[in-house]
């Protein structure tokens, strides 16, 4: 694996350090470790999504680990079952699929893929099937906030189908997620300030993957002219 930090530009840099420095000033708002530990990881993994690099897989993995277990602890059982169920899983098929297939002007970039509307129109009509047998899953456990957390599902289902097929809506996808996941841990938060952190975590994901999406249309124009 090549220097990691080889294609960052200034804009990298300070989304990156912004977001650290976001997450770092919510933990003072009593957030623990485990919820500081995972918000840091994260925004660090999605600006190496963003740069297409491997790396930013890996570390997600890591993320998701961590929020599987703040998930469980709040009974968000749809975000721990996500999480660790699907999200950690895929992430391990995408750090496979992005290893093979580099791209072809810089083999630290992931060679971004061109789907067909057929199969977009799958990803949804799979995501709504899921989302509908998620909602008597997560209602049999108790969920909380079972909408928000079900839509949550729908949402992190079709972005990790679009991650291991190297398409950029994943970010789209992963955006939308985002501002659902804001409302869950507001929500979350009116319980316990320690879950502020994870308010201004999603934020900062909102912020990154729609940054993330800039890039990988920059990239897929550059491949393209190759």
């Amino acid at each position: 694996m090549k220097n990691p930090f080889s294609t960052f530009r200034f804009s990298d840099y300070a989304l990156w350090f912004a977001s650290l420095t976001a997450v770092c000033l919510s933990c003072f708002l009593g957030a623990g470790v485990l919820h500081c530990a995972a918000s840091l990881i994260g925004v660090t993994a999605l600006i190496f999504v963003a740069k297409g690099h491997v790396l930013g897989q890996i570390l997600t993995v890591a993320f998701s680990a961590f929020y599987g277990y703040i998930s469980y602890l709040f009974r968000y059982y749809g975000e721990m079952i996500t999480y660790l169920g699907m999200t950690t899983p895929v992430a391990v098929a995408a750090v496979v699929s992005w290893i093979r297939h580099p791209s072809e002007e810089n083999a630290a970039e992931v060679q971004i893929n061109r789907l067909r509307g057929r199969e977009y129109a799958l990803i949804v009509a799979a995501g709504i099937a899921v989302g509908a047998a998620f909602y008597f899953i997560l209602r049999a456990f108790g969920t909380a906030n079972l909408f928000f957390s079900v839509i949550s599902v729908v949402t992190s289902f079709i972005a990790v189908w679009l991650t291991v097929r190297r398409s950029e809506y994943y970010a789209i996808a992963y955006a939308c997620n985002d501002v659902v996941l804001v409302v869950l841990w507001t929500l979350a938060a009116a319980v316990s300030a320690e879950n502020w952190c994870m308010v201004v975590c999603f934020a900062a994901f909102l912020v990154n993957d729609l940054y993330g999406f800039v890039l990988w249309l920059r990239r897929k124009k550059r491949q393209s002219a190759h």
